[in-house]
């Protein structure tokens, strides 16, 4: 991932529905009004609570919770799709709120590309129409956007159905052309709106894998909204999890699944399989510590990687019982037992 940071900003979001959205928002600043509170007295929904977050570039970063979290609510904002009652949102250094209706028109079309769980095809136009759309908006010559049409159906391996129509696709192919119209234009951001939650279990799996092959490829920032926390440990390089139009907590799916913020959010992580999210270095106990209390570690232990996952490192177990030692940098920092590796995956702790 490039290290440059916060190609996405976002502070001090709020987005209130109602009537009287400002008096609301006052009220709940002011005194400290819950969510049922302002409803009841301001007949006002909370619909984003203060959220502030940055995304780096190329990266992946999932936003996750439950029907009615807010996640959905928010990503409309970064558009402004949906206007907040309040805060600030930037773009590739862009104030997005200061932007007047050409002006945030011209924005949209060339800096962001969004996905909708809902396709939204049309069914007049030929698959290779559709992804044109974009590029037809910025009055790109014919030739030229099906040129680059057609060069964004072959990297969703869709090149060969570029004649056909929505109807003669699958929901998945359908789905990839939605992926494909959002890439044409080339934008620097991704807005993808629980993109795959409607397709079957398989269907859904092979989009995911098809997603984060392109993600390798095309390395675009991408804000990626789902309700399934395997989907967000799978795909995200950080996640963000909502509630009730707050940010309750954001890391990596390793922080999240070793350290869940509440009881919540463990309720969230509570099915989900450490094998291939947690690593070594959250695993290891220090190697100063190992051997004050215990024996001396064999020559030929085993050495692994602090990314080694937790899956390798019990295999490794399995056809070897001597400690494990995890190295940085070629330096030994850290010792891993079996007794270690059983807590990890019983409890879903770390070592203290």
């Amino acid at each position: 991932m490039n290290s440059d940071e916060g190609v996405i900003k976002i502070s001090n979001v709020w987005k209130i529905f109602g009537s009287q959205p400002d008096v609301a928002l006052k009220a709940i600043l002011e005194r400290g009004l819950s969510k049922a509170e302002a409803l009841a007295e301001f007949n006002a929904v909370v619909g984003v609570a203060d959220v502030s977050l940055s995304v780096n570039r190329g990266e992946i970063f999932c936003i996750m919770g439950l029907s009615g979290s807010g996640k959905s609510t928010l990503v409309r904002h970064f558009n402004r799709l949906l206007e907040p009652t309040s805060g600030k949102i930037e773009i590739e250094g862009t104030d997005v709120m200061a932007l007047g209706p050409q002006e945030l028109q011209r924005f949209r079309n060339r800096k962001i590309g969004m996905v909708f769980q809902n396709f939204a095809l049309m069914p007049h136009r030929s698959v290779l129409d559709n992804v044109a759309m974009p590029l037809e908006i910025r009055h790109v010559a014919k030739n030229e956007r099906m040129r680059q049409a057609a060069a964004i159906l072959d990297i969703v391996e869709l090149g060969a159905w570029g004649a056909k129509y929505a109807h003669e696709l699958s929901g998945g192919m359908q789905q990839r052309v939605g992926l494909a119209r959002a890439l044409a234009a080339n934008p620097d951001v991704l807005l993808m709106d629980e993109p795959f939650s409607a397709l079957d279990p398989l269907i859904r799996r092979q989009l995911q894998d098809e997603f984060i092959r392109l993600s390798k490829i095309l390395k675009k920032t991408t804000i990626f909204i789902t309700h399934d926390l395997d989907e967000a440990v799978r795909i995200g390089d950080r996640i963000a999890i909502m509630r009730d139009g707050k940010l309750v907590q954001m890391g990596t799916p390793e922080d999240i699944v070793m350290h869940p913020a509440d009881d919540y959010v463990a309720d969230f992580v509570a099915g989900i399989s450490r094998l291939k999210v947690v690593h070594a270095g959250a695993v290891m106990q220090p190697i100063a510590d190992y051997l004050a209390q215990s024996a001396p570690i064999p020559a030929n232990a085993p050495r692994v990687a602090g990314k080694e996952t937790l899956s390798k490192l019990i295999n490794l177990a399995i056809d070897d019982d001597a400690p494990i030692l995890v190295q940085d940098e070629g330096k030994d920092v850290g010792v891993i037992t079996r007794a270690d590796l059983l807590r990890t995956v019983i409890e879903g702790t770390e070592v203290s």
